[in-house]
Formats: C-alpha cells, sequence, structure tokens
C-alpha cells in the first residue's frame, strides 16, 4: 500500500497492509487531513508518522472488535499513519458517516466539527452573547463561526491573520471580520482562540465583564491573571481529545447536533482536497496559513 512518510520532505513509500491487533479496526482509508499540529510535530521532529483525521471504509476488525464495523463508512481521528491507504484505528474514535454526507464534508466534521463545537460548549456559550474567533479561517475556525450562528449568537466577530480572508469568512456568516494587527476594540462575551501566544491576552482584554476564553490551541501563551479578576472573567481549556477520553457520551451527543446541523444545511465545511502525491503542496499551504478551511489529501 502507499504511504506518506514525513523525514524533511513528505516521501511516499510502498509498504505492507497494517494487520489489526485486539480491539483495532482496518479502514480502507479515501481522505485524510492535514492540519498545523501534525506539521509543528514533524518539524519538531517529533514524528515522522503523524495521525489526523480520516474518512474511509472498515474493511477488516481486530479481535475483541463487533464483526458488524466491516463494510461501514466512518470518520474519526488516528493518532499514527493517517496518510496511507490503510490505516489501524481505534472503534471509539470512529463514527458512521450518516447516508449522503459527502466524504470531504464528513472529514471536515469529525474532528474540525467536534472542535467547534466542544469549544463553544466549554465556553458555556448560549444564544443571544456575541463571539470572537481567532484562526477563524481554519478548518476547525470556520466552522466555529458558522456554528456560533447557527446557534443563536447576537454578533460573530472572525480575527484571522490577513484581510484577504475577510470574503471568504462574511460568506460563513461572521457579521465583522479583523486582522491580528489592528486594534480590538469590540468587547465580546466569548472568545474561542485558536492561535495562542501573545493573543491569549488580548482575548482576555476584549472581553465583557464575565466573559469567557476557551483556549485550544498548543501555541502556546500566558494570561495575567490580575486581569482576570476585577470584571469576574474566566480562562478555560479545552481539548477534543480529553474529552473523547473522559466523556464519551458527550462526544457522541456532539456528534449528532453536527450531523443534524451539517444535514440542515446550517454547516458548510470548505475544503481543498489535493491527491497524496501532492502532499507537500497541501503541506505548503498550511504553512502559509493561506487556507480556507480544512485540507485534505485523497489516499485512494
Amino acid at each position: 500500500m502507499r504511504k506518506i512518510h514525513f523525514s524533511g520532505h513528505p516521501a511516499q513509500l510502498t509498504v505492507p497492509e497494517p494487520v489489526p491487533g485486539p480491539g483495532q479496526l482496518l479502514i480502507r482509508t479515501q481522505l485524510a487531513g492535514v492540519h498545523l499540529g501534525m506539521i509543528r510535530m514533524i518539524k519538531a521532529d517529533s514524528s515522522s508518522d503523524p495521525g489526523a483525521e480520516i474518512v474511509g471504509t472498515v474493511a477488516a476488525a481486530g479481535p475483541e472488535v463487533a464483526p458488524d464495523w466491516i463494510g461501514k463508512r466512518v470518520g474519526g481521528v488516528v493518532f499514527a499513519g493517517a496518510h496511507a491507504e490503510y490505516v489501524l484505528a481505534a472503534p471509539a474514535l470512529m463514527t458512521e458517516i450518516p447516508a449522503g454526507v459527502q466524504s470531504a464534508d464528513a472529514l471536515a466534521v469529525v474532528r474540525g466539527g467536534l472542535v467547534a463545537l466542544g469549544a463553544l460548549r466549554a465556553g458555556r456559550f448560549t444564544a443571544g452573547e456575541s463571539v470572537l474567533i481567532t484562526a477563524a479561517a481554519s478548518g476547525s475556525g470556520h466552522l466555529a463561526v458558522q456554528l456560533a450562528k447557527a446557534l443563536g449568537a447576537s454578533r460573530v466577530v472572525a480575527a484571522v491573520r490577513s484581510a484577504d480572508k475577510a470574503e471568504f469568512l462574511r460568506d460563513c456568516g461572521a457579521d465583522a471580520v479583523i486582522t491580528y494587527d489592528e486594534p480590538w476594540t469590540e468587547s465580546v462575551d466569548i472568545v474561542l482562540d485558536g492561535v495562542g501566544g501573545d493573543l491569549l491576552q488580548r482575548s482576555v482584554e476584549t472581553l465583557a465583564p464575565q466573559g469567557h476564553l476557551v483556549a485550544y490551541s498548543a501555541g502556546g501563551g500566558s494570561v495575567d491573571v490580575n486581569s482576570l479578576l476585577a470584571h469576574l472573567k474566566t480562562v478555560t481549556g479545552f481539548s477534543v481529545g480529553m474529552l473523547s477520553r473522559t466523556r464519551p457520551d458527550l462526544i457522541d451527543s456532539y456528534r449528532s447536533e453536527l450531523w443534524e446541523l451539517l444535514s440542515a444545511g446550517h454547516l458548510r465545511p470548505h475544503h481543498t482536497v489535493f491527491p497524496l502525491e501532492n502532499i507537500n503542496k497541501a503541506v505548503e499551504l498550511i504553512e502559509s496559513r493561506r487556507n480556507l478551511g480544512r485540507v485534505i489529501v485523497q489516499t485512494a
């Protein structure tokens, strides 16, 4: 089977098809995601075989796995070897894709949608509140913009590196688009931060009294605790991986809600798809921060 090995530049290898062990599914993949987190791992030499979200069909099941998984079209996250024709996956991290859902839309939702909806819920969002979203044109960010509008936000502000993404984000439902370089003069009830660094403190400062900042980036950064006290502001960290391990029931409910919103047309995932042999172009698009929505490679 074909598989991408990341060591310096992505290289396509021919390797044996993996065999599922106890508690594992073997999935013949159709699509795999390319995202900033995996690129950071590759650049740091911490992984030459990164994981990502995938969509495909279950080809076999290992011992201790119900055989009725076989033949199902599924999507979810694998922690290693995602960019290959076959991957091994844990059933708990896969979900069956409803009939009629396009594969690229499903891939955009199975991880990016969970991050976006989970971050909103972590911020205790309620209809009528205003929301600011950083990294708003990313795979998760553009879905967060759409979800906030669909769930009744009074105003959605999209924050991005470059103003040339404004038209895309307004089409996603943003009421206003701002860049990281300009002053943030508008107060909001909730900030969803997918960037980190210096934007964390700026996010706190733009919160209205009793506002909530949800940080879900691996970009680091710090917050001055004193800036939270006077106006009862809060900061919450969010990880969809941790939520999957500790509250699988909540993940299942989020998945159901996302499929319903997608079916109703409230979610309109945007994606750019490359053939597997052009994965280097997908990586370059993410590295340059020019992507609009999810970046995907075809693995079959």
